[in-house]
């Protein structure tokens, strides 16, 4: 239920999809918090079981809880911090894939609108253009259905559901959103189709180019 919503993560194990000295390449399931939430039901979460298998585990970035798809942690803390810096200077790139509700017109475009908290909503955020925060996000079309769209998602910057509030804006939301979708665009799908599906960033060690995927399971 949308407003009766229960933490019921996954129990299979984590897809490690790389590891070595520096760095681990997860693929975060849908409905799995990347760290744990403050109320005890919500201490479980993909950090935490990450810690199990590699006690070294170091944060750098985060997913929404519902998105799936690439991540990158870190295992000591030069890496960690080699890798922060990156996020911050918008020096990584990060390809998703989103089915969105209705036909998307035209086959690519820009959403430029500032967001911020809706504090009386939060988590939930708002386009506004007298306190938001500069937001792009690039779009493109990859398949179309008649009822819904298959979108590729570029995140220019790292807003807080940035994508999920851009394609509502766009008149377009996410399938399966809780915040954000409502109706038939809520109802249908069984978790929201927001992918990570790609990671590029430069290795802490020695600074190569590197490139992480993930099929998209949708």
């Amino acid at each position: 239920m949308k407003n009766g919503f229960v933490y019921a993560p996954t129990d299979d194990p984590v897809e490690v999809i790389h590891a070595d000295g520096d760095i681990l390449i997860v693929n975060k399931p849908a409905d799995l918090l990347s760290v744990p939430g403050k109320a005890l039901e919500h201490r479980d979460c993909l950090e935490s079981r990450l810690r199990v298998l590699y006690p070294d585990t170091l944060l750098v970035h985060r997913l929404d809880m519902a998105t799936s798809g690439v991540m990158v942690f870190a295992r000591n803390k030069a890496a960690q911090r080699h890798l922060g810096m990156q996020f911050e200077k918008r020096m990584t790139r990060k390809v998703y894939v989103a089915r969105v509700w209705g036909n998307v017109a035209g086959d690519s475009g820009v959403v430029d609108l500032p967001l911020i908290v809706d504090w009386p909503n939060k988590p939930k955020q708002k386009v506004c253009f007298d306190t938001g925060k500069p937001s792009q996000t690039r779009w493109e079309v990859i398949g179309r259905d008649g009822k819904t769209t298959r979108v590729r998602l570029f995140q220019l910057t790292g807003r807080t559901h940035q994508l999920r509030v851009h394609m509502l804006a766009l008149g377009h939301p996410i399938l399966g959103d809780r915040f954000y979708a409502e109706g038939a665009a809520f109802t249908a799908a069984g978790r929201m189709l927001l992918h990570a599906a790609e990671l590029a960033f430069r290795h802490p060690n020695g600074g190569a180019e590197v490139v992480f995927s993930s099929e998209v399971p949708f």
